[in-house]
Parts: structure tokens; C-alpha cells; sequence
């Protein structure tokens, strides 16, 4: 679904009301960027949607999210899918 950077710089700041954010991670960097990737759903509608922006890595590189994108963003629909994890932790003397 095709979003304004407008209305996803809302979601993102201003938790707009028929916009819930998810999830708002960092996902990589690069030497001047960190990537983020952040899922919102459309209240209205139920459904959920996926995509990224970067913003600089230090107070030196002025980057806003999606600065560089075309005014249109093509975000992606998922669905929540669960998951299970295995982790391994240290063994405590009892």
C-alpha cells in the first residue's frame, strides 16, 4: 500500500488516532546511517504494515526519516506471526 512520507512521519512522531505503531526497531547501520524498521496497522482496517527509514548516525549527519524517498512509500502488509524462540542461559547451583 502506497503512504505519503507526510503520514508516515505522523505515525512515527505524532500517533496519529486511526494509526497504532507496532514496532519501531533498529534493524542495521552503515557508516552514516541507522536503518530502523517500523510496523504500524491501519485501526480501522486491522491490518498491519512494514517499512524502513534511516536517520543519521551521529549529530553530524542531518538525516530525517525518509528524506531521501519519493513522496510516495511503498510499505508493505504482514501479519503477525508467532514465534518460539530457544535461548540457552547459565545453569545456577541449586
Amino acid at each position: 500500500m502506497i503512504f505519503s512520507k507526510q503520514t508516515l512521519r505522523d505515525i512515527l512522531w505524532d500517533n496519529p488516532d486511526d494509526y497504532k505503531t507496532i514496532s519501531d526497531k533498529m534493524v542495521d547501520h552503515s557508516r552514516w546511517s541507522v536503518i530502523h524498521e517500523l510496523i504500524f496497522q491501519i485501526v480501522s482496517t486491522g491490518k498491519y504494515y512494514r517499512t524502513e527509514y534511516s536517520v543519521g548516525a551521529t549529530e553530524s549527519q542531518d538525516e530525517r526519516p525518509w528524506q531521501y524517498e519519493d513522496d510516495e512509500i511503498e510499505c508493505d502488509e504482514v501479519v503477525p506471526v508467532e514465534k518460539v524462540v530457544i535461548v540457552y542461559e547459565k545453569q545456577t547451583n541449586v
